[in-house]
């Protein structure tokens, strides 16, 4: 009997050992396959991240370009409103200016002071006359 419990010990021994080995070699296999799964997600992930960068900038660039082109638009309507607003201004500003005119050519008319056009046609006059005095005086000598 000493013989055959030593020969099951042995037995349960190299059992024992190549059933570690088997553990061994397998966790070494997902020790490796883990490895490899982390670098390959890795990569990957590298790859998608730059993928996502580039279609972000692709976003980003089209957005700037919507939004030049909106703020353009706007600043063009605002010149527009704004040339109109002058316009209307210079145009309003005139008429009153036309009719201050007026009334003041008026006051003055009737407190005895000419006119700026009677000036004007006074002063037409006086050169007419002075050039007929010169004319003249040059016939005289």
């Amino acid at each position: 009997m000493g013989n055959a419990v030593a020969k099951q010990v042995q037995d349960t021994k190299e059992t024992t050992k190549s059933v570690l080995a088997d553990v061994k070699q397998y966790t070494r296999k997902a020790w490796l396959a883990g490895l490899g799964a982390y670098a390959k997600a890795g990569q990957e992930g590298y790859d998608y991240f730059k993928g996502l960068v580039k279609a972000g900038e692709t976003v980003e660039k089209d957005g700037k370009k919507v939004i030049s082109e909106k703020v353009d638009a706007v600043n063009e309507r605002i010149d527009d409103v704004k040339s109109d607003a002058v316009e209307a201004v210079e145009g309003r500003l005139e008429q009153i200016e036309n009719a201050f005119d007026k009334r003041v050519a008026r006051a003055l008319n009737r407190v005895g002071m000419p006119s700026r056009n009677d000036l004007d046609a006074l002063s037409v006059r006086l050169e007419q006359l002075s050039a007929l005095v010169e004319q003249a005086a040059k016939q005289k000598n």
